[in-house]
């Protein structure tokens, strides 16, 4: 996508655990890689994550068939622990994570700009199944 013409979407949802807890499950690689799959028949073997503004995550997702598999990473731009993350994608792209504490649940809002490849449509219905999975993983 051209400069100027970046469009952002949005994903969220409502975890029921802490924001302590969602956000240790969001940013260590030992949970990282027990959600960050949209759909159960692929996972992620690998997950690297230098928390700290200037450094780089990599998490490695894979069809558990092998048959198809890639690197999603990129350097975290701003931290504030608890709250707030963002960070930007190898090609470019911006993303940001808000985390809203509510009492006993935490509100993880998602926003990313999209690429030039699949629809909009299908950009919002592959981050949203990542973030419910995330959801999953933390309620159990």
């Amino acid at each position: 996508m051209e400069t100027g013409n970046k469009v952002s979407i949005t994903v969220e949802t409502t975890v029921h655990a802490p924001v302590e807890k969602v956000w240790e499950y969001w940013t260590e690689p030992q949970h990282i890689t027990k959600w960050s799959f949209a759909s159960d028949d692929w996972h992620a073997p690998i997950s690297e994550n230098d928390l700290r503004v200037g450094g780089k995550f990599l998490t490695r997702m894979e069809a558990k068939d092998g048959s198809f598999g890639f690197d999603f990473g990129g350097v975290y731009d701003e931290i504030r622990i608890n709250e707030f993350i963002s960070y930007t994608l190898g090609d470019g792209r911006k993303v940001t994570v808000t985390f809203i504490s509510q009492e006993s649940d935490t509100k993880v809002i998602e926003d990313f700009e999209a690429e030039a490849t699949h629809s909009i449509e299908q950009q919002k219905e592959g981050w949203q199944a990542f973030l419910d999975n995330f959801k999953k993983y933390c309620e159990i």
